[in-house]
């Protein structure tokens, strides 16, 4: 039997993804189109491939990468949350995309930061080591937590050591053009 309620609310138009997921999910199928919209085949994993969510080649399918996405909104948000795996360091062929995907209403562009692998591990891994041995505002220890973030631009972060400025992975999809030639 048909739900009246069930389809209103399939026909009622959306502005903006409700849900973390949608949000997500529309971050990795526009960075994917523009991988291929600069002639390269990108495919979405739809979360069948481990750490990563587009698989990239060169259009003779000879040289590949490894993407994992990342998503925030553009002006409202200062950090990307990357999670505790960011502190690995999975090779030259691996990069984390941060993809500032704007709502509706905003006149924000899309945002990408392409940034290796193995940069993100380094300065994630320095990044959480530093917070771990500051004392929290009270004078206590930090509790270990599994959560990472970046730090988007232009967020200034007071203490030095918590440091590190993104700005220069802006719109650097050459990163990844450059392990496809």
């Amino acid at each position: 039997q048909n739900c009246p309620t069930f389809s209103r609310q399939l026909m009622k138009p959306s502005k903006e993804p409700k849900n973390k997921n949608a949000r997500g999910n529309a971050s990795q199928f526009f960075i994917a189109g523009e991988l291929c919209r600069r002639g390269y085949s990108a495919v979405v994993t739809l979360g069948n491939t481990p750490n990563t969510d587009i698989l990239c080649s060169n259009y003779q399918g000879t040289k590949f990468v490894h993407i994992q996405v990342k998503t925030f909104i553009p002006s409202k948000k200062t950090t990307c949350s990357v999670g505790v795996k960011a502190e690995n360091n999975y090779g030259d062929n691996f990069f984390w995309v941060l993809g500032g995907i704007p709502r509706i209403e905003d006149e924000n562009k899309f945002s990408y930061f392409v940034i290796p692998s193995p940069e993100m591990a380094k300065n994630i891994t320095r990044i959480h080591q530093n917070w771990m041995d500051t004392p929290a505002k009270d004078g206590s220890k930090h509790n270990f937590t599994t959560m990472r973030s970046v730090d988007i631009p232009p967020r200034q972060i007071k203490q030095e050591n918590l440091r590190w400025d993104i700005t220069e992975y802006k719109n650097r999809w050459d990163l990844i053009e450059d392990k496809l030639k």
